[in-house]
């Protein structure tokens, strides 16, 4: 007769906590998946790892390890003679798919980001930022000193665009506005997907000069290359004027409340009354609830320094730089569109 083992709740818990305080090896593994473009390699097929080995570079039997761990997460599925396939959560890893994750899966690893976090509690023992205290600079300056973990950082941030784009496209109609400026949009891709679908609109990027530097090969394979001037620049040096809605898409999450004040002014310095300001970013959420947004809140203590924030905080960070806070409006990625309007300035 077959014995049955069964597991308590205490059993199950304990189980639990083990797995929240292992997670590390999962994002690690699934991280150096991407780096080594494993997922774009088996695609549809059924692949041997010896032939996943010659394709990659690798060890065989380090990498057989490594899929095998990954195929236990569900992110792959393993065959027999040590064959595997992707399965559903795998095939977001490929940098083909519409909706890839490779980007950011990728730059988690990048060296001096992973540092940071280690330093985690450095960060909750002082209050300062991880990311300076192990590297002597900020993030910002780190990167455009070290044009590898720059170059990961920003294929990461466009993977994050992608997956939020849609869902933020689903919910708020941007079709009212015939200019739209996106301040620190990166390489374009939220821009670029905005002016698809609103073919009567223009825009304006902005962002660091290295980073829109890489701009016009997005925007010229979404085909709106011809509708959207790009401009290099950083915001607290001034902002490009006259648009009629200005976007910030997970940019005030980089930063405390005094540089949000002082980048809310240079927006408003630029915007005509009456022009919208359309911040997208996580928003908080109740106690006890929104894992993904509170642990955002803990990388932006680790790495540039920032906060994620209330709906009410928001709210007041508006108002106090001369916005009239008009609405939030959810997505099913977790971020809102807080949208606000600039008031007429005072004389």
């Amino acid at each position: 007769m077959r014995k049955v083992t069964i597991m308590s709740n205490a059993d199950t818990t304990e189980t639990a906590i083990y797995d929240l305080i292992n997670s590390f090896r999962i994002s690690q593994a699934v991280s150096v998946a991407a780096r080594l473009g494993l997922a774009d390699l088996i695609r549809d097929d059924v692949v041997s790892i010896a032939e996943l080995a010659t394709q990659s570079g690798t060890n065989p039997d380090a990498l057989y390890r490594l899929l095998r761990a990954l195929a236990a997460v569900g992110v792959l599925h393993e065959e027999a003679d040590r064959h595997f396939r992707l399965d559903q959560m795998g095939q977001f890893l490929r940098r083909d798919h519409s909706r890839s994750v490779a980007g950011w899966a990728a730059f988690i690893s990048e060296p001096s980001y992973w540092a940071a976090w280690g330093d985690l509690l450095h960060s909750v023992q002082s209050g300062e930022n991880a990311y300076r205290h192990v590297h002597g600079v900020d993030n910002w300056t780190y990167r455009s000193q070290h044009p590898e973990a720059a170059a990961l950082f920003d294929d990461g941030m466009t993977a994050v665009a992608d997956m939020v784009v849609g869902s933020v496209l689903d919910v708020f109609d941007f079709g009212p506005f015939p200019t739209i400026a996106d301040i620190g949009g990166g390489r374009g891709a939220f821009l670029a997907a905005i002016l698809s679908k609103h073919p009567g609109s223009r825009g304006i990027l902005f962002d660091l000069p290295h980073v829109v530097a890489g701009a016009d090969a997005v925007l010229g394979k979404a085909g709106v290359a011809d509708r959207c001037q790009i401009i290099g620049g950083t915001f607290f040096d001034g902002i490009p004027a006259g648009a009629d809605a200005y976007i910030m898409k997970s940019i005030l999450h980089d930063w405390e409340d005094a540089d949000c004040l002082r980048i809310l002014r240079a927006c408003r310095a630029a915007m005509p009354s009456g022009s919208a300001l359309l911040l997208v970013e996580w928003a908080l959420g109740p106690a006890n609830a929104n894992q993904s947004a509170k642990f955002s809140d803990l990388n932006m203590l680790v790495s540039p320094g920032g906060r994620e924030r209330t709906a009410e905080a928001y709210a007041a960070l508006m108002t106090e730089c001369g916005f009239a806070y008009q609405s939030e409006t959810p997505s099913r990625s977790g971020r809102s569109v807080f949208a606000g309007t600039a008031l007429p300035m005072q004389e």
